[in-house]
C-alpha cells in the first residue's frame, strides 16, 4: 500500500533550525506509537498493548509517513511489516525514546525526597570547613541526599544561578537584586595579614588607616571580598595600593607570607605560619554571608529541605 502524500503536508529537508524544530513538532507525538506498531507488526495488537484506539493508532501512522513524506510500512490487512526507510528510522526511534526515558529517569530521580539531588554553589573560603560540616548535619536526617558541588566566586555563582545550574549558593555579599531571594545567615569578621616579620607583626590590633602606605595583595575584581575590601579602605580614607590580584583566599596568604603585601581576609581554616594577623577595630571589617536562590524558581523536595535546613542556621553558619 503506497501513500503519495500531498506537497502542502511534506516537509522538505532543511537545514534551517526553525523548519527542524517545526519537523520536531509534528512527529514528536506519533514515535511512541511508531515504535509500538514496529515492535508488534499488527495495528490492532499495538493499540491494545498503548490503550489506544485502533483508529486513531492507524490514523497517526498514516500521518506520520505523510509529514515524512515516506512509507514506513508494507500493509495487509491489520498486519505491517517495516520497509527498509521504517527498518532505519526505527533504529533512530528506538535510541531517542531511550533517551527521553533516562532523562525522565534522572530528573525524577534527582527531585526524589529521600535521594534527590542538590546543585549547591559556595565561595571558596567557605569550602575547607563551613561547607563540609553543614553537609555533614544535613545529611544526619537525609542520609542519602545527593550533592552537586560549585566554588566559585559571588557573581560567578548568580550567574550560574540564573542559568538554571545551581539551586542555591553561599555568598557574599549578600546580592540585591529583583529577580533573587536573598536571606543574610551570618557574619565573618575579617583581618589584616601581613607578613610574620612585619612591623606591624607585634600588633594585635589596628585601624585600617594606618595601612594606607601598604601594599595590598587581593582577590580579582568581580569577586565580593574585593568589593569589600576596595570599600572598607574607602570608609578608612585611603584607595589601596594592589601590587597583586589571585582568585583564592589561601593562595593570597601565601603571598602576604612571602612578604609581597598585606591583605584583608576571613580568618583561615588552619593557622598558616609566615603571617600574623590582626583585628581591624575601624571601621568594621565584617562580611555577611548569605544564601541566595531564583524567585519564584520551584524547589524539589531535597532542594526544600537543604533551603531550610541553612536558614536554620542563621547566626551560627560559621560557628
Amino acid at each position: 500500500m503506497v501513500h503519495q502524500p500531498s506537497s502542502q503536508s511534506r516537509l522538505s529537508p532543511s537545514s534551517d533550525t526553525e523548519d527542524t524544530s517545526e519537523m520536531s513538532m509534528l512527529l514528536a507525538p506519533r514515535l511512541a506509537y511508531f515504535a509500538g506498531v514496529a515492535r508488534t507488526e499488527h495495528v490492532t495488537r499495538a493499540a491494545l498493548e498503548m490503550n489506544v484506539p485502533q483508529s486513531t493508532l492507524s490514523r497517526a501512522m498514516v500521518r506520520l509517513e505523510q509529514d515524512l513524506g515516506v512509507d514506513l510500512f508494507a500493509r495487509i490487512g491489520r498486519t505491517v511489516s517495516l520497509t527498509p526507510s521504517g527498518r532505519a528510522f526505527l533504529t533512530h526511534i528506538e535510541r531517542a525514546l531511550a533517551e527521553i526515558d533516562r532523562a525522565a529517569e534522572e530528573v525524577r530521580a534527582d527531585a526524589d525526597p529521600a535521594t534527590g539531588k542538590v546543585a549547591f554553589g559556595f565561595l571558596h573560603t567557605m569550602g575547607s570547613e563551613t561547607v563540609p560540616g553543614l553537609i555533614r548535619a544535613f545529611r544526619a536526617d537525609h542520609p542519602r541526599v545527593r550533592f552537586s558541588l560549585v566554588q566559585n566566586y559571588g557573581e560567578a555563582m548568580i550567574e550560574r544561578l540564573r542559568a538554571g545550574d545551581l539551586d542555591l549558593c553561599l555568598t557574599s555579599p549578600v546580592p540585591d537584586a529583583p529577580d533573587l531571594v536573598a536571606r543574610r545567615l551570618d557574619e565573618q569578621k575579617l583581618r589584616l595579614v601581613v607578613p610574620a616579620d612585619h612591623p606591624l607583626a607585634s600588633r594585635k590590633r589596628i585601624r585600617l588607616a594606618e595601612a594606607a602606605d601598604e601594599t595590598f595583595v587581593t582577590l580579582e575584581p568581580g569577586y565580593g571580598l574585593r568589593r569589600i575590601t576596595d570599600d572598607l579602605c574607602k570608609e578608612a580614607g585611603f584607595r589601596p595600593r594592589v601590587a597583586f590580584e589571585g582568585e583564592e583566599a589561601e593562595t593570597l596568604r601565601g603571598l602576604v607570607a612571602a612578604g609581597l603585601g598585606v591583605a584583608l581576609l576571613p580568618p583561615p581554616a588552619v593557622p598558616r605560619p609566615g603571617v600574623a594577623e590582626l583585628t581591624v577595630t575601624a571601621p568594621r571589617a565584617v562580611r555577611e554571608i548569605g544564601v541566595a536562590w531564583l524567585d519564584g524558581h520551584p524547589d524539589t523536595p531535597p532542594v526544600a529541605a537543604f533551603k531550610k535546613f541553612l536558614l536554620s542556621k542563621r547566626g551560627s553558619l560559621l560557628t
